[in-house]
C-alpha cells in the first residue's frame, strides 16, 4: 500500500488509523530490503510534504481575508478539536501534521518504520481490535523463534558427526515442503521443528499469531519466510529484538493486543518476567550440537544421535493440544457480552492447575537452589507439597534412593521419582507415568 494515499495522516479522526493498521499488518509482507526501507522514507517524506502543504495552504486563505479569519474564530468559539497527537511518523502527528518534540510512546517500527503509537491511542486500537477478534473467536498467540519453533546454528559450529547434513538439506524453492535448509547468504543451517507447520495451520484458527525473537530483525524475517512462505500467518507481525523497548527482555508493549487475551510460547521464562503469568514454557529444541553447547548440555545433539522429535507426539503436538483446552475453556458457554471481561490467564492458570492435582509430594535431599523452583511449579500444577511424610504422601521426589524418605516410600509403596518428573510434566501439561522416571542406584 502507499503510505502517501492511505496513511491516517489525510483523516481528520484518529479512529481511521486502525484501518491503516489493519491494512499493514494483515496486507505486509515479512520480506525486507534496504530497497523497501528506502521506499519507506521517501513515502514518509512526502506525507510530511504533503501534510505541511495543506496546513499551510489553510494558514494563507484563511489568513488573508476578513471572512477567514471570521471563520476560524466561530470554529474556534464552537467546537473543542484540540488535536491530542495519537501518534506520529517521524516527527510528525498522524492526525493534524504539526511537528512533534520528544519520544513520549512506543515505537511500532515492526508495522512501519517511522511509527510511534501514544499510550491512549495503542489503548484505543487495543480495544478495538479486542472486539474484532472476540467476534471470531480467537485470541493472541505470541511465538518465540529459536529453541520453539526451530533450531539454528552457523555452518562454521556443525560438529565433524553432523557434517551429513550439508548434502541433507530441502531446497529453498519450495520451503512449504522442507524442514532443513542451508542458508548460505547467512553463514547457517536452520532445522524447523518436527509438526511445527502443521501446528501453525491448526493454531491459526484459533489465534492471531505474532513472531517475537531475541533476534535481529533480518534473522527474525528470515525465519519468518521458512515458517510462513505464503504470508498467511504472520504477515508484518514479526518482532525482534530491534523493536523492544528493553534491554534483554521481550514485553507485550509492542504488541497490539490486550494482555487479558494474549498467550506466550517461549523456552525462556526469564525473557517475560512482566508477563509470566501469560507463559507456556516449551521444552527447548537441541537439534543442532552448538544448541547443546550453549546451555551446558554435555551430550550429542539430535542430528548427531540422527535422530528428531516425533512428529505426532512431540513437543508442539502437546502443547498444540494444551492451546486447544485453553481456547475451548475460554469460548465455552459464554456470551459474547461476558467475554470481554474473561482473562485468558486465569484460564491458563485453571488448567495447569489439573495436571498433578491429587499429588501429595514431598521432596528429599534436593539441591538447596532448585527447590524452591520445583516446590513452585508442582504446586502450579495442583499438587500439595510437604515438608515430612505421612500417609497422604503419593510421590517422593529424590535423587538419592539412599535417604531416609527415599525407603520409606519403597517401603510403603508410594511413587519414588526423579525431578525430572514435575519438569516433564510441566513442559507437556500432563501427568507423566512415573516408571519413566525411576531414580537409579548409584554404582
Amino acid at each position: 500500500m502507499s503510505v502517501v494515499t492511505d496513511s491516517p495522516v489525510h483523516s481528520s479522526n484518529s479512529d481511521d488509523f486502525i484501518a491503516f493498521l489493519d491494512a499493514e499488518l494483515g496486507a505486509s509482507s515479512p520480506e525486507s530490503s534496504p530497497d523497501k526501507e528506502a521506499e519507506n522514507e521517501d513515502e514518509l517524506e512526502s506525507v510530511s510534504r504533503i501534510k505541511r502543504h495543506k496546513i499551510e495552504s489553510t494558514e494563507e486563505t484563511e489568513g488573508s481575508t476578513s471572512e477567514g479569519i471570521m471563520k476560524q474564530n466561530l470554529e474556534t468559539s464552537t467546537k473543542v478539536d484540540v488535536c491530542t497527537h495519537p501518534g506520529s511518523f517521524g516527527s510528525m502527528c498522524i492526525r493534524c501534521g504539526q511537528q512533534l518534540d520528544g519520544k513520549s510512546g512506543v515505537t511500532f517500527g515492526y508495522i512501519h518504520k517511522g511509527l510511534r503509537l501514544h499510550d491512549e491511542e495503542i489503548s484505543r486500537l487495543r480495544n478495538t481490535d479486542m472486539k474484532s477478534l472476540l467476534c471470531r473467536k480467537k485470541l493472541y498467540l505470541v511465538l518465540d523463534l529459536d529453541h520453539t519453533l526451530l533450531n539454528s546454528t552457523l555452518l562454521a559450529h556443525l560438529s565433524s558427526e553432523e557434517s551429513y547434513l550439508l548434502n541433507q538439506t530441502d531446497s529453498l524453492r519450495d520451503i512449504s515442503k522442507g524442514s532443513l535448509f542451508k542458508l548460505d547468504y547467512m553463514h547457517m543451517m536452520t532445522k524447523l521443528r518436527p509438526f511445527v507447520r502443521s501446528f501453525l495451520k491448526e493454531a491459526t484458527e484459533m489465534f492471531e499469531m505474532y513472531i517475537y525473537t531475541m533476534g535481529d530483525r533480518p534473522y527474525a524475517l528470515e525465519m519468518a519466510k521458512l515458517l510462513d512462505p505464503q504470508g498467511e500467518y504472520f504477515n508484518a507481525k514479526v518482532i525482534s529484538r530491534d523493536d523492544g523497548t528493553q534491554k534483554h527482555q521481550k514485553g507485550l508493549d509492542v504488541v497490539l493486543g490486550q494482555e487479558s487475551a494474549v498467550l506466550i510460547l517461549d523456552d525462556t521464562e526469564h525473557a517475560w518476567v512482566k508477563h509470566k503469568d501469560n507463559l507456556i514454557l516449551m521444552e527447548r529444541y537441541h537439534f543442532f550440537a552448538s544448541s547443546c553447547r550453549q546451555f551446558g548440555f554435555n551430550c550429542k545433539s539430535l542430528a548427531e544421535l540422527r535422530n528428531d522429535e516425533d512428529e505426532t507426539d512431540g513437543a508442539l503436538a502437546k502443547i498444540l493440544k494444551v492451546l486447544k483446552q485453553v481456547h475451548c475453556t475460554f469460548f465455552d458457554k459464554h456470551q459474547e457480552d461476558d467475554l470481554i471481561n474473561r482473562d485468558v490467564r486465569q484460564v491458563l492458570s485453571s488448567v495447569r492447575s489439573e495436571v498433578l492435582s491429587g499429588c501429595v509430594i514431598v521432596f528429599s535431599r534436593i539441591f538447596h537452589g532448585a527447590l524452591p523452583s520445583l516446590r513452585k511449579m508442582a504446586e502450579q500444577m495442583g499438587a500439595t507439597c510437604l515438608a515430612e511424610v505421612d500417609p497422604s504422601v503419593t510421590h517422593v521426589v529424590a535423587t538419592d534412593v539412599g535417604t531416609e524418605k527415599s525407603r520409606w516410600a519403597v517401603k510403603e509403596n508410594k511413587f519414588l521419582v526423579h525431578p525430572r518428573w514435575i519438569e516433564a510434566a510441566n513442559y507437556f501439561w500432563e501427568k507423566q507415568p512415573e516408571e519413566n522416571f525411576i531414580i537409579k542406584k548409584k554404582q
